[in-house]
């Protein structure tokens, strides 16, 4: 018997890396005609080897109007958007974690309900509402609305951090005269800095990623991001440019993997509570 479950479970093993192996494939082949089109002069739809490297993909992109300038646009307006749900999202995560509300339970499903929302059903009530505010074309108030777009889960992934810090911790600062939002700043903040990490981080990608929200909001090309400079390699016709699509998308990603492998080293992955507490 011991035999056969051994067998039955290596069987399930090679079923599982088979199948984790055709998926990795499934997103490593977009890349991999990423890396060979942004190469290649006359790159087709298809991967395929260049016939002759070249960088003139690059060269044709890397210009201030052409992804510098979106670049800097979507950096600007992404970091602030994940600044902003950040505090926003401490500030309101606190309470429902540490205090026992009357409507705490029907908040959380609301809030849990507006992460569910799909954009378009909320971008024309929200348009009209910028109108009237005057903040249609500004980046201030594109910044604002991207970060409201991830504010609803970014509360609950806040809680869920707050809620791993026991609470004996600000008991102790309290009893010390600490205040709430002492106790927040001093106690609980520099225990799930890595949490809050994982919010920026998830923060910073959803609104990097949106190309709805800004080519609706912002009017002025000069002012758009670069998730909205994708757009302008696709041309009439259906003629597109490949290759220089291939090395645009390349720089358009590069700060999120930057982002990404920066965060991982400096803040690690996981709590230490170690020492915390006193048994």
């Amino acid at each position: 018997m011991a035999g056969v479950t051994v067998a039955r479970r290596r069987s399930v093993s090679v079923v599982v890396h088979l199948v984790l192996a055709v998926v990795a494939l499934a997103f490593l082949a977009p890349l991999l005609w990423l890396l060979t089109a942004s190469f290649d002069a006359d790159a087709p739809l298809s991967a395929q080897l260049p016939s002759a490297l070249t960088l003139d993909n690059f060269a044709h992109v890397l210009t201030w109007e052409t992804s510098i300038r979106p670049l800097w646009n979507g950096l600007v307006m992404c970091g602030g958007a994940a600044l902003v749900s950040v505090v926003s999202a401490v500030l309101c995560a606190y309470p429902l974690s540490r205090y026992q509300l009357r409507f705490r339970r029907p908040f959380l499903y609301l809030v849990l309900f507006a992460s569910g929302l799909p954009m378009t059903a909320v971008m024309v009530p929200v348009y009209s509402m910028f109108v009237q505010v005057q903040l249609v074309d500004s980046k201030f108030g594109a910044t604002l609305f991207l970060a409201a777009t991830s504010l609803p889960i970014a509360i609950w992934m806040t809680k869920n951090f707050m809620d791993g810090v026991p609470i004996s911790l600000e008991e102790a600062a309290w009893v010390d005269g600490a205040s709430a939002m002492q106790a927040l700043r001093s106690v609980v903040l520099p225990l799930i800095v890595p949490g809050m990490g994982v919010v920026a981080i998830f923060t910073f990608i959803n609104a990097w990623g949106n190309f709805f929200v800004p080519f609706i909001l912002l009017l002025d090309p000069a002012k758009q991001p670069a998730s909205v400079g994708v757009f302008a390699f696709f041309g009439q016709g259906g003629l597109i440019a490949y290759g220089q699509l291939a090395a645009y998308s390349i720089l358009y990603t590069a700060p999120v993997i930057a982002l990404y492998l920066v965060v991982s080293r400096y803040l690690g992955g996981a709590f230490n509570l170690a020492g915390a507490l006193k048994n």
